[in-house]
């Protein structure tokens, strides 16, 4: 049986290559690939700078933190995401506050945003999950208007834009390069902000606070990424629009043939850069019931995510007990379908093929 994965590492020769080279060279840590990395990557973002850093989990971290976010202050985000936006906000001392997504896109709504709004806030945190923007004319003006900071998690949308403007260059943007993101370094992440002030901060705090070397001006951590890791961004880089056209291909064959499932919302002005290709199992199905037919026959799905941040253990001390009525409807309905960009139309017909049985 031709097993079809739900992701896969998209990795050539050119990326084998890169890295023997600075094998080669003998100079691993972060130097001139991740500052070239660095370069390349906030044109891709239209945006001043961009900071390279070990993995998305610390460029949160550090963004949060060169933006003054600390003890005592609140953090407004989605309960509908990776445990790492949380985490995130709690390493810096400051309380994440939820507020509900909206059902189509599965991102934060704005239009709850306000209500949830204190004299501790300080930020806003909005995740561009699965590869689609949030709304961010409607989340800028609430910034705006209430001197708000804007910390965007755009760890899996890369590229993705809103009205003419890429993920990341609201505010300071995060994101993440991990092994099956739309563009990889193993493991790795990058800040960007077009704020001089900021970016100096998170070059900082991401080694050991240094502006100097062995001058520590300021607490700061080991967040540094490795030449080696660039050196595979660089490559990835090269050929990102081309896999980005095979995913948008891969998603539009998936809309124009699924039948059983709701398939994924794309709004106006918004570029989807299908991270995830994610459809909602309703309509009285169990998605477990989907789970196992489709990994019968071969098919590998994803659940992303079962169980909402404020319901997770680890969270609730911090919160107490939160009702966020979509984000825990969704967590029960969503389902991830393979589109990455080594699908081979036969994969894509029988994935459709397989859900349609249903």
């Amino acid at each position: 049986m031709n097993h079809i994965a739900i992701s896969k590492p998209n990795i050539t020769d050119a990326e084998k290559n890169a890295v023997m080279e600075v094998m080669e060279s003998g100079f691993l840590a972060q130097g001139p690939r991740t500052a070239l990395f660095e370069e390349k990557f906030a044109k891709l973002c239209g945006v001043k700078h961009a900071i390279a850093v070990s993995n998305g989990t610390c460029a949160l971290q550090i963004a949060l933190l060169a933006n003054d976010i600390g003890f005592g202050d609140e953090v407004i985000t989605t309960p509908f995401t990776f445990m790492a936006t949380a985490n995130a906000i709690l390493f810096t001392g400051a309380k994440p506050v939820f507020v509900d997504i909206e059902s189509d896109t599965f991102n934060i709504d704005p239009e709850k945003i306000e209500a949830a709004i204190t004299p501790k806030t300080k930020a806003i945190l909005p995740v561009h999950l699965y590869g689609h923007m949030c709304d961010m004319d409607r989340i800028q003006a609430i910034a705006d208007q209430y001197g708000l900071k804007i910390i965007e998690d755009a760890c899996q949308s890369v590229k993705a834009y809103y009205k003419g403007k890429y993920a990341g260059s609201y505010g300071t943007g995060t994101f993440s390069f991990y092994a099956t993101k739309n563009l990889m370094t193993g493991e790795g992440g990058m800040i960007t902000t077009n704020d001089d002030v900021v970016a100096e901060k998170c070059r900082m705090i991401r080694s050991h606070g240094m502006k100097q070397r062995y001058y520590h001006d300021m607490v700061g951590y080991n967040f540094r990424m490795m030449d080696l890791q660039a050196a595979i961004g660089l490559v990835q880089m090269d050929r990102l629009e081309s896999m980005m056209v095979r995913r948008r291909f891969n998603a539009q064959y998936l809309n124009q043939h699924i039948e059983t499932v709701t398939t994924p919302t794309v709004k106006k002005g918004c570029e989807h850069v299908w991270h995830q290709y994610t459809v909602k199992v309703n309509s009285g199905r169990k998605r477990d019931d989907v789970v196992k037919h489709m990994n019968e026959a071969g098919i590998d799905v994803g659940i992303y995510y079962p169980v909402p941040v404020h319901k997770q253990k680890s969270i609730q001390g911090h919160i107490g007990n939160v009702y966020m009525p979509v984000a825990e409807k969704m967590a029960m309905e969503v389902l991830s379908l393979p589109v990455h960009p080594l699908l081979s139309e036969e994969d894509l017909d029988k994935i459709v093929t397989e859900i349609n049985k249903l």
